[in-house]
Parts: C-alpha cells; structure tokens; sequence
C-alpha cells in the first residue's frame, strides 16, 4: 500500500485509525460503492464534497455517501448567502485531490470545513485517505478536530 501524505500525518501524530484499501472500479466511484467493496454500512462511508460559497470562497462538506448536500443548509453553516458545487475540473487545481480520492484533510489550502453530524452516531467513520481505492475509518471526534471543523446538519 502506498502511503498517503494523510496516512503519514495521522501517523506522525500517533492518532488512532485504520487504512482499507479496495479495488478502483473507474465506472463506479461512489462512496455507496466503496461501501459495498469494503463491506462498511454506506452511510458510515463518508465523501467530501467541496463547494463555493458567494461571499465565503470555498468550503469542504462531509456527508454520508448514501446523501446529497443540502446547499442550502451548506450556504446557512458558511454564513453565505448561496453556495455552488465546484465544477469536477477544477476540483485537483483547489484541493490537490482527485475525484474519488479527496480528503477532507491536508488540502492545498484551508477551508472551512463542515461534517454532517450523522457521523456522531458511529464511533469510526470511513473518509478517503486522498487516493482513489483507500479509506482511513477514524473517530469523527478526531476528524472534526483535524480539520478545524463543525458539526452540523448538510443533507436534506
């Protein structure tokens, strides 16, 4: 397994978690589908979604797999007025990250990050370690803090 920048930070820092590694299927690159691959309940498999707030910049949100961010509710935990998808293509110039592979640690640069508080019924929670095929389960506690982030409602 090649080790990512984010795998070597948690390990660097001693803080508890777990690499699962899967097998890319490039028609698929679903966080429903990793679940299925990694034999994880979907809504513990947790995809990044980066998004563009009018007046906020850019934003990362953290919601179950299964969901779709509420932009509105995305907007409202910025503080802005509105918030956009980032269009894919630009999606490696903003964070370094590939679709499939984007962490919601250890992006280019900081932003405001915002964890749907789902994650808090589980004890561990899958996101990507920043490459297509591999996931670190760690404490959304841990996340949160990692990220500088909140928890709040996302999905509709």
């Amino acid at each position: 397994m090649e080790k990512t920048t984010v795998i070597r930070m948690l390990e660097q820092q001693h803080i508890p978690f777990q690499v699962l590694e899967y097998e890319v299927d490039e028609t698929d690159l679903s966080a429903t589908h990793a679940a299925e691959l990694l034999g994880l309940e979907a809504d513990r498999v947790f995809k990044t979604i980066v998004l563009e707030g009018e007046r906020s910049g850019y934003l990362v949100c953290v919601i179950p797999g299964t969901c779709e961010v509420d932009v509105k509710k995305a907007a409202r935990a910025a503080g802005d007025k509105a918030v956009r998808p980032l269009p894919l293509r630009e999606l490696e110039a903003v964070t370094g990250y590939i679709r499939g592979g984007c962490s919601p640690l250890l992006m280019k640069k900081k932003f405001p990050t915002y964890i749907d508080e789902t994650a808090l019924i589980f004890e561990s929670i899958s996101v990507s370690a920043g490459r297509r095929g591999l996931q670190i389960l760690i404490d959304p506690q841990v996340l949160v803090e990692l990220s500088q982030g909140v928890f709040c409602d996302l999905i509709g």
